[in-house]
């Protein structure tokens, strides 16, 4: 608290009567940046010509805001210590901060309209029953890819942001058996 007080040519007694604590100040941090990655994310898929096009662009944006900034993503994204405020999603690490997991919500409910409506076009059926589980799942996994991701280091091996997003989009639209033919899951 003192080192951004400082940064911010103020005291750390004002950011205290603001924010309480550090973690008052994470959630207040954590509100903003998260809002500003939920307008971008439902901006990409509106701009969307196709579900395709807009699974692309939502992974495409939240790679290029967690690479933007790192540190910033980590501080608003990273579990709480365990005595966390009500409202919060326990993790494995902890507890998830009470505005990602709106976001989480928020982006879950947006995807699973999408969904719905393109498998109520096709005709519906059975498949809107499992509907609601697919939108988290694959949340999780661009948040957990992208995490390591980013973690990676530098250098031949990592593949760009367009690769990343490509190969995200891919596993997430097509799956996995698509994107490497002859690959076979545990048959």
């Amino acid at each position: 608290m003192e080192e951004i007080a400082a940064a911010a040519g103020t005291s750390k007694p004002v950011f205290y009567r603001y924010f309480g604590d550090k973690a008052g100040l994470q959630r207040a941090v954590g509100e903003v940046v998260i809002g500003k990655m939920q307008a971008r994310l439902q901006e990409a898929a509106a701009m969307a010509r196709s579900p395709h096009e807009g699974l692309r662009a939502m992974v495409s944006a939240y790679l290029q805001m967690a690479e933007t900034s790192p540190n910033v993503y980590a501080f608003v994204t990273r579990a709480a210590p365990a005595e966390a405020p009500a409202g919060s999603a326990v993790t494995a690490g902890g507890t998830e901060p009470e505005a990602l997991s709106h976001f989480v919500s928020a982006i879950t409910r947006m995807m699973e309209n999408a969904i719905h409506a393109q498998l109520q076009a096709a005709g519906g059926g059975p498949r809107l029953r499992a509907l609601h589980y697919w939108p988290p799942a694959a949340i999780g996994m661009v948040r957990a890819a992208g995490e390591l991701w980013l973690a990676s280091p530098d250098g031949p091996d990592k593949p760009s942001r367009e690769e990343m997003t490509e190969q995200l989009t891919g596993w997430l639209f097509s799956g996995i058996a698509e994107q490497f033919p002859g690959v076979r899951m545990l048959s």
